[in-house]
């Protein structure tokens, strides 16, 4: 369980890099490639699979009894 929520952090991460990278790209003036809404699902998709993983990783802690 512990892989399987630090691959969706990758993911996470993966969306987050592409939303930014977007947003760089249109600011500096060399054209968004994505939309508007594009960039809206890309950034949502990121905090959903941020969300995830991160209570992903805290279900394999809590079942392997490591909390204080």
């Amino acid at each position: 369980m512990i892989r399987t929520g630090r691959i969706v952090l990758v993911g996470a991460l993966f969306c987050f890099l592409v939303f930014f990278a977007s947003v760089a790209l249109g600011a500096a003036g060399l054209g968004a490639p994505y939309s508007d809404v594009a960039e809206m699902l890309t950034l949502f998709a990121a905090a959903l699979l941020f969300v995830t993983g991160v209570l992903m990783l805290e279900a394999a802690e809590t079942r392997s009894g490591n909390t204080q």
